[in-house]
């Protein structure tokens, strides 16, 4: 039986389709190996949903179709997000204005 680490950071994002292909190369071949090789991060992987999505704010939901990429990070503590070398990781470098939502989340074992 595996233990479950006692910290998560989640990072959810959606990015336009023109670049998605490259934005995908990018994440598995330089991103995600930058933010394992951070002090403090000690797995990660990422998985993607395609289909309908529910959201709400502020009572109001709705649903629309949509590709979701999400990374769950497991963390020594909530510092491993706080250290030098993962803020100069941090980021979707030149797809940036491609990225359309997205979010981060670290949660701890409370």
């Amino acid at each position: 039986m595996s233990t479950l680490p006692n910290c998560l950071l989640i990072v959810t994002a959606e990015v336009d389709a023109e670049v998605e292909a490259d934005w995908g190369r990018w994440y598995d071949d330089v991103h995600l190996p930058d933010a394992l090789a951070c002090p403090g991060v000690r797995a990660g992987r990422r998985y993607v949903s395609s289909g309908e999505i529910a959201e709400s704010e502020r009572g109001q939901s709705s649903r629309r179709r949509a590709t979701l990429y999400t990374t769950v990070y497991e963390l020594e503590s909530p510092a491993a997000v706080e250290t030098a070398a993962f803020a100069a990781m941090r980021g979707w470098g030149r797809f940036a204005p491609y990225v359309r939502s997205q979010t981060r989340v670290v949660v701890a074992l409370a």
